[in-house]
């Protein structure tokens, strides 16, 4: 599992990555263009990571 929650924070802050990288502009309309959804893919990605860290470490120490 510990393999697994390391992947998951590394795809998340990939996520944050893709974002800065794919970055927002303006459309000739006025609308705003941007790719918001990887901002809360991203925090889910970590939160479930770092839960899963954390339970990796409390099922290590009570074994």
């Amino acid at each position: 599992m510990k393999r697994i929650s390391i992947a998951l924070v590394l795809v998340g802050l990939g996520c944050f990555v893709a974002f800065q990288m794919i970055g927002s502009s303006i459309a000739d309309d006025g609308t705003l263009t941007e790719p918001f959804f990887l901002i809360p893919i991203a925090w889910a990605l970590i939160l479930l990571g770092g839960i899963l860290a954390v339970a990796t470490v409390i099922k290590g120490r009570i074994k």
